[in-house]
């Protein structure tokens, strides 16, 4: 198991040492697990950090494990500001990304006309909130062109940007439907020259890559623990800058822990991120994604971001060369999410038949992407998701799984010769 020495001592940043890793992940020894796109495989650490609190809390009770912990809680604060490099009191638990996410929008007082100014590659449930919005509010939604080669069109947005001066510019870092990574602290750079509001979505990118608030230059920031940074389900974080919370932003319904009921007919809010809180945590997943944060920070992110795209990119590969398989990645930085679709198949049965050879996947459907599935003409795709504990053999294994399930490999089967 990996302890709190020197992250130096423990794995060489040019070098992880997987067979540990492997060691450190019960799941490894089940399946082939590509879908940490969906839920990372949790590390020992995390499972016994929750499992100990929980055991605590049925020892002596819920309000006091709580109590008792409370060091270890304030971890979590202090574990992914060290993560993304702000201070704790820029950070929120949430108990999603998009909890999160819609929590940072209800702070933002949007009128009619406001504009959101967003990119053609984005999760569903943003693009449907920013739907909503419009439905309620009367806020258009503009979306940024994509350039030839694949994601946002970053001097188009930047023209976008001075034509509509949008309320809210947002994009996704790691769209969760294609192994694009998009261009968000150049676009950040154009924020900070117009003084626009800037939201991220990192759900896809933390704990798979660096991610440096101050570099990226957005005031809002949100993401899950449970995918490529390996916590709990049911848990994520919001991201805000000291100059959203010197601005006065709030969400909407802000309870009792967030604020102060300072007199009968007012309120004062906290001064931190806290104020996007709610007063009900779950402490055993708090005290998971504070391991799972430890442990990433331990293993290196620089070498985390290093493997996994390398494992990715040998997968697309693979599949490129197998008949009636068609890889959809595109643009100029793909990480470690590999989609495709697959001649003669229907999705469902397509996934079972992973499931049955032991990998784990996940379906994309056109409803989840309609711009990008659009120009890309495909209804659905298998998404495989590789990480740093996965190993090149693995990487083989499922694209020979492929192959065999596409019967590329069907007339070398009748002629007796090997696969």
């Amino acid at each position: 198991m990996i302890d709190n020495s020197s992250t130096s001592d423990i794995f060489p940043e040019s070098l992880l040492d997987v067979a540990a890793l492997r060691a450190d992940t019960p799941g490894c020894g089940r399946v082939v697990h590509f879908n940490n796109a969906g839920c990372g495989l949790p590390a020992t650490p995390v499972l016994a950090a929750m499992i100990d609190h929980l055991n605590l809390e049925a020892q002596i009770g819920g309000y006091e494990a709580s109590a008792a912990r409370a060091e270890e809680v304030r971890g979590f604060y202090t574990e992914i500001a060290a993560l993304i490099n702000c201070g704790p009191g820029n950070i929120a638990f949430a108990s999603s990304a998009t909890h999160a996410y819609t929590t940072a929008l209800s702070a933002i007082p949007f009128e009619s006309g406001d504009v959101i100014l967003t990119t053609r590659n984005d999760f569903i449930s943003n693009q449907i909130a920013f739907l909503s919005l419009g439905k309620r509010f009367g806020v258009r939604v503009v979306h940024a062109p994509d350039a030839p080669e694949g994601g946002v069109d970053v001097a188009a947005m930047a023209a976008l940007m001075r034509e509509h001066r949008p309320r809210l510019v947002a994009a996704t870092h790691i769209p969760t439907n294609s192994g694009l990574v998009q261009p968000v602290a150049e676009i950040g750079r154009h924020c900070r020259e117009l003084d626009l509001l800037y939201l991220v979505d990192a759900c896809q990118s933390v704990g798979q890559y660096p991610v440096d608030v101050a570099e990226i230059g957005c005031d809002l920031l949100t993401s899950t623990c449970r995918k490529f940074l390996r916590g709990p389900r049911g848990s994520g974080f919001l991201y805000v800058s000291d100059r959203v919370l010197r601005d006065g932003y709030e969400p909407l319904f802000i309870d009792m822990y967030g604020a102060r009921w300072v007199e009968p007919d007012r309120y004062r809010p906290v001064d931190s991120a806290a104020r996007f809180e709610d007063w009900e945590f779950p402490y055993a997943a708090v005290l998971g994604c504070a391991a799972a944060a430890r442990y990433a920070r331990q293993v290196g992110v620089a070498a985390i971001a290093r493997r996994s795209p390398l494992l990715a990119a040998r997968l697309r590969d693979r599949l490129a060369a197998v008949p009636g398989v068609r890889v959809l990645d595109r643009g100029p930085r793909l990480g470690a999410i590999v989609t495709f679709a697959i001649d003669g198949w229907q999705p469902q049965p397509f996934k079972a038949a992973m499931d049955a050879r032991g990998v784990n996947s996940a379906l994309s459907f056109r409803e989840f992407a309609q711009f990008d599935f659009g120009d890309k003409d495909v209804e659905w795709c298998l998404r495989l998701s590789p990480h740093y504990y996965n190993t090149e053999e693995e990487v083989d294994e499922v694209a020979a799984a492929v192959a065999d399930l596409s019967g590329a490999d069907g007339h070398a089967r009748r002629r007796g010769g090997e696969r």
